[in-house]
């Protein structure tokens, strides 16, 4: 997570590419901001609005994205994200790894380049899908070679079309009511005490957006992530215990 100057920073860099996409007519971008960047963006949101603002990480299951400034009716043309699609596998999968996403991540971070540079990375079975910056695919696909033990071949894919939805485990939780804090405590088993720091820390993101209201009334459809926990779909009250709780459902990202 980015510090608070890192982000000043940051809001200082989005201010001057929107003046650039501006001033040249040209579409401009970021590199991967995670979600405390993509924070940092909705803050000066306004500010930015008018140079035109888009957002895309490669599938809309990515959590990580680029930001786009400049918008086709402005330039009159398009221009797509510089976003690649990379697949690694093993070379010999029978004799492959059960590898994690921080077994892929750690090999390619082992190669040198910047963690804005690559985005999401989805782990299936003893593959990954993982999402980078166009400039860097070459690189990718000649040096990762291997992940931890494993011997892996990268090549260039659109396997993001293939991409499902993460594996979920569907819950009904009894809470006092539908208020993010109460889920997040309930769900994670944390003392209400310890939902609020996490919420005065910055870690639980509704949609996209940092949570500030602890109080926040969770609505069908929302997706919220928890740093350092996981990540959720709220999908709604269930009805009520004889004690008159909530009953509420969520989707487990697994």
């Amino acid at each position: 997570m980015a510090d608070e100057k890192e982000l000043q920073q940051l809001k200082k860099r989005l201010l001057e590419l929107a003046g650039r996409s501006y001033e040249h007519g040209i579409y401009t971008f970021t590199p991967f901001l995670g979600l405390s960047e993509q924070q940092a963006f909705y803050e000066i949101q306004r500010d930015l609005a008018y140079a035109g603002t888009g957002m895309e990480g490669g599938s809309p299951l990515c959590e990580r994205k680029m930001i786009r400034f400049g918008a086709a009716e402005n330039l009159g043309y398009e221009e797509p994200y510089p976003i690649a699609c990379l697949k690694v596998e093993p070379v010999m999968p029978k004799f492959a790894e059960q590898l994690t996403h921080r077994d892929f991540l750690g090999a390619i971070m082992n190669l040198g380049i910047e963690r804005s540079t690559v985005g999401d990375i989805f782990v299936r079975e003893k593959e990954a899908v993982v999402f980078c910056q166009d400039s860097m695919a070459p690189y990718l696909t000649r040096q990762l070679t291997q992940v931890r033990h494993t011997q892996v071949k990268c090549a260039v894919t659109e396997a993001a079309m293939e991409l499902k939805a993460p594996q979920t485990e569907q819950l009904t939780l009894s809470v006092s009511s539908a208020r993010i804090d109460a889920v997040v405590s309930r769900l994670y088993n944390l003392a209400r005490s310890q939902s609020a720091e996490l919420f005065r820390a910055g870690r639980i993101y509704v949609n996209g957006r940092m949570a500030e209201n602890n109080s926040y009334a969770l609505k069908e459809g929302d997706n919220v992530t928890v740093r350092g926990f996981g990540r959720f779909l709220y999908t709604g009250e269930q009805g009520e215990t004889r004690k008159g709780r909530v009953r509420a459902g969520v989707e487990v990202y697994r």
